[in-house]
């Protein structure tokens, strides 16, 4: 007779014993800013299984350069309002060389990221970080990020380059983050491994100061 008290491997049923967990929805929306136009594009992640929700274009481009900041921001409250994004994936500056341009982009920035609500995470990829994830290529094209868009979400046309970009920002994020790890491969491996770190000793509640010399350590 048997020491164990254990049923026969034969009696084992794994549809029995593993409990049916309904697949985590969560919705986020994808961030594209720009001075003239900013894309926008929401997705809802069922487990592995990618939806898209909403998508398109705020174009501010007639307004005066003061008035288009007030646009942004209020048509993306609005945005945020009706399909209530878990989180927001926002594309990261990229060094420009015309100073001017520099800084329309980074006010236009601004004022979206001042929309997001406070308890809203903001997650941000760098641009060449993106196309790796979705096409396969930093130096992608934006025709190519549009026709991969399409074809990964099944989208009926190709979308417009900015709200592709929005959707690229999201969609290359996927359940498994490989955005974050093609911007670690990127970034200088000091930087990375200083982000990486913030961000476990954040998750724990953590304050270190990670560039002092303690933090560093």
């Amino acid at each position: 007779m048997s020491r164990y008290r254990t049923r026969s491997w034969r009696a084992f049923d794994p549809v029995a014993a593993t409990p049916l967990v309904a697949a985590l929805r969560v919705r986020i929306l994808g961030l594209d800013p720009g001075s003239r136009r900013t894309g926008f594009g929401v997705i809802e992640c069922r487990g592995s299984e990618l939806l898209p929700v909403a998508h398109g274009c705020l174009n501010v481009a007639s307004a005066t350069p003061a008035a288009r900041l007030r646009l942004i921001f209020e048509g993306l409250k609005a945005l945020l309002a009706e399909h209530g994004p878990a989180e927001v994936a926002v594309e990261r500056v990229f060094v420009s060389r015309n100073a001017d341009s520099a800084l329309k982009l980074g006010q236009a920035r601004g004022a979206a990221l001042c929309a997001i609500p406070a308890e809203v995470p903001v997650f941000e990829y760098a641009p060449r970080a993106v196309k790796l994830a979705v096409v396969g290529s930093g130096a992608a094209e934006k025709f190519q990020v549009a026709q991969m868009i399409r074809t990964l979400l099944s989208l009926s046309e190709r979308p417009a380059a900015d709200a592709a970009d929005a959707l690229a920002v999201r969609t290359g994020r996927g359940p498994d983050d490989r955005l974050a790890a093609w911007q670690d491969r990127l970034e200088d491996p000091a930087a990375a491994d200083r982000r990486r770190r913030w961000t476990r000793l954040r998750a724990r509640g953590s304050h270190v100061d990670l560039l002092s010399p303690a933090g560093s350590r």
